[in-house]
């Protein structure tokens, strides 16, 4: 195994975000192109039984205007899960509406300006049927997972008979909580430039997951996968939204085709509302029996999560909140109910920031119940053992993030009984903690890796970036395998042209694009041997070594596989289809975690909630950029603290939909919310790969919630389950 440190890399496109270089498809201005802006659906489910577009055709500057009558030959992408698409829905394939601000019609126009204009001319009657917006909705159906079609595919965790053990448990709690609606909001809309050349369609587009968008517009309009390219160097803010193909690509396509000219096509703010993937709102009920000395006999968690009526979106919150302790038993329940709404989709730790606020929040509670510190209760409940298989964790550092984040926030410090500790100003203190948890996943990969004689070396493979330095980690790793310095190393990512593409979601990035830098750079110091037979390449770069052998470039492609996986993985990355290795695998099972510890100050009139300092150290194996690693947990704290007090999508019960459709009315957390965040991390390297790594992005959100929520209890002596805690609770 490596055990080496890393040096502090700066990022290696740092310059290009910086300078505002024209690096996302929505800054494109290409000559000749034009713009498109699309009209939705004033209902919430039901048929168009008529469109009007004659206002709009003859509008200024009109190109094109096309609807369901035009474009009844589209066909479905597959929801991503076996599919491509973020849904199993293609808006403007039929007169069908199953929610509101569904698209009905695509303008294509002159000016940006023009089609926005023209598409608000648009006008359709429908014929309306009875909605269920919400989980809530009375006439909501609720199914149990194991009953979908995927629940063959995902298991419950189960240990042990955890009803028995906690009926006869002396110390219990029970309790309900719930999670709402929340939309990721990246500042880089999601957008999409298509070109035809002939027959190849080129398309710019902000993604995750350029290889579904590939193959996912060829299976919607009809083509060969090959006649598609798909160009995303950069997808600004992704966060899950952009994880596969979007409501508005293959009408971009279309309309670019049908203009004879490029599109663009930039959803608004208010559209992605209503037409991208969300956290679905989530209600759970956690059940703990523990004994008198505070060794955990069992636990229950039971789920309901919100889905589509189009689709079955998979809920395994249950599968993180087993695996954060030493339950004596445990028994997941996890039942899907559906609801008038596009698909919900993988917002950042999807399921486990839900699980790991339901559980912590629960965890803290039985402190309380028995006496104890909730240090010391998680303490005494550590594991090196996954309570679900039996397997060994590959790594488990939990103890060391409780015991370290405790010494650095100055825990010890803290008085145990709700409302004893006051600041000067009178403001109430509170201090908490909670653990997070999220699973290793990895993918597979196919990389091409070229050197030449005058020093280039460039890197192609399946990753994209978003913001959390990918590109950065992918030079550091091959250069240093190469002895050249990051700066010198080309990394070409999210492109379909250079080699194919898997989606970069899960946290799975920097572990899966490691193993396969690694790969690719070894094999290629192994042709480089090749050309010097006898004599040894150690200390010599790729470019002095082809230069002696009178060689201009050299190339190697490597296939690297996830631990556990056959060869049939590569067939499926050339189809554009997903397949993780992880959590479980053969021997081991592989979990990050990470510990949060928060101090609130809650205002005595007002009540008003501040979280001037927190402490986080996580459990993610070797750090390979640590400058890239602490800004993921920065992040992960600040949608914490957001997701905690600020955050959630507001549901219209009347006329479906969601009403706060913008930043103004979508609260998130501003620069004065923030207070200090102390990062740190125990750097021990994990035991499935030979880089240590595990994964960092999303593990660092999951755990916020219930310590902020632990903290306001320790500091008002009200325990609240509800997120986000604002003003109107404490009251």
């Amino acid at each position: 195994m490596t055990s080496v440190s890393f040096p502090d890399t700066a990022r290696v496109d740092a310059l290009q975000k910086v300078r505002g270089a024209p690096i996302f498809a929505s800054d494109d201005a290409r000559p000749g192109m034009l713009h498109a802006a699309l009209a939705v659906s004033t209902i919430p489910r039901g048929r168009i039984l008529a469109i009007d577009a004659r206002e709009a055709r003859a509008a200024p500057g009109v190109r094109l205007v096309l609807t369901h009558e035009d474009l009844a030959d589209l066909q479905l992408p597959g929801f991503l899960v076996g599919g491509y698409g973020f849904q199993n829905f293609q808006p403007l394939r039929t007169p069908d509406v199953a929610y509101r601000g569904q698209p009905i019609a695509i303008v294509v126009a002159d000016t940006f300006e023009a089609a926005t204009e023209a598409a608000a001319l648009i006008h359709a009657s429908y014929t309306e049927e009875h909605f269920d917006p919400t989980i809530d909705s009375p006439g909501a159906e609720s199914l149990d997972q194991a009953d979908t079609p995927i629940g063959k595919f995902l298991t419950e965790p189960v240990a042990g008979d955890a009803d028995e053990a906690f009926a006869a448990a002396p110390v219990k709690i029970d309790i309900e909580l719930t999670c709402p609606t929340q939309h990721q909001n990246p500042i880089e809309l999601v957008a999409t430039v298509a070109e035809w050349e002939g027959d190849k369609l080129i398309v710019h587009e902000g993604t995750q997951n350029s290889g579904a968008l590939r193959h996912g517009l060829a299976q919607v309009l009809g083509i060969p996968a090959g006649q598609v390219e798909v160009i995303s160097p950069f997808v600004g803010g992704g966060f899950g939204q952009k994880n596969s193909l979007q409501m508005q690509t293959a009408l971009a396509a279309v309309a670019a085709r049908r203009a004879g000219a490029p599109v663009k096509l930039v959803v608004t703010r208010a559209q992605l509302f209503h037409g991208s993937g969300f956290r679905p709102a989530s209600r759970h009920r956690v059940r703990l029996g523990a004994d008198s000395a505070g060794i955990l006999l069992a636990a229950i968690h039971e789920v309901d999560s919100q889905t589509s009526r189009h689709d079955f979106f998979p809920g395994e919150y249950a599968a993180t909140s087993s695996r954060l302790y030493g339950w004596g038993a445990f028994r997941g329940v996890q039942r899907l109910v559906r609801t008038d709404t596009q698909t919900p989709g993988f917002m950042r730790a999807p399921f486990e920031h839900p699980a790991c606020f339901a559980m912590e929040t629960a965890i803290d509670e039985l402190a309380y119940a028995l006496g104890k510190d909730p240090v010391d209760l998680r303490l005494a409940n550590d594991t090196s053992i996954d309570p679900i298989t039996g397997l060994p964790f590959s790594s488990r550092h939990a103890a060391t993030c409780l015991r370290r984040g405790a010494e650095r926030f100055g825990w010890s410090a803290r008085s145990r009984a709700p409302q004893s500790m006051r600041g000067a100003d009178g403001s109430y203190i509170g201090w908490g903690m909670a653990l997070g948890a999220y699973p290793g996943m990895m993918i597979a990969s196919i990389v091409k890796l070229s050197a030449t004689h005058n020093g280039g070396i460039e890197i192609a493979l399946g990753a994209h970036e978003m913001g959390q330095g990918i590109r950065t980690v992918i030079a550091a790793v091959t250069g240093r395998r190469l002895g050249v310095p990051p700066g010198e190393v080309t990394v070409v990512i999210g492109d379909t042209r250079a080699a194919p593409q898997q989606p970069t979601a899960g946290s799975w990035g920097t572990a899966s694009a490691t193993l396969a830098a690694e790969t690719a750079a070894d094999a290629m110091l192994e042709a480089l041997a090749k050309l010097t037979p006898g004599s040894s390449i150690d200390g010599r770069s790729p470019s002095e070594i082809l230069r002696d052998a009178g060689r201009a470039s050299l190339e190697v492609e490597a296939m690297v596989k996830a631990p556990g996986q056959s060869e049939e993985v590569f067939d499926l990355i050339r189809a554009g289809k997903l397949l993780r290795a992880g959590p479980v695998f053969d021997n081991c099972v592989s979990f990050s975690f990470i510990a949060h510890f928060v101090e609130v100050r809650v205002e005595p009139r007002l009540r008003r909630i501040r979280v001037p300092r927190a402490v986080s150290v996580a459990d993610c194996g070797r750090v390979i950029s640590p400058r890239t690693a602490a800004s993921q947990v920065r992040g992960g704290v600040v949608w914490g603290i957001g997701a905690a007090l600020r955050e959630a999508s507001e549901t219209d019960p009347r006329y479906g939909g969601f009403l706060n459709t913008d930043l103004a009315e979508y609260v998130i957390p501003v620069n004065a919310d923030i207070g200090s965040i102390d990062v740190d991390f125990v750097d021990e390297p994990d035991s499935l790969l030979d880089s240590g790594i595990k994964s960092l992005g999303e593990v660092s959100l999951c755990g916020v919630a219930p310590a902020i929520a632990n903290a306001i209890f320790h500091a008002t002596g009200r325990r609240l389950r509800e997120l986000p805690i604002r003003i109107e609770h404490m009251i």
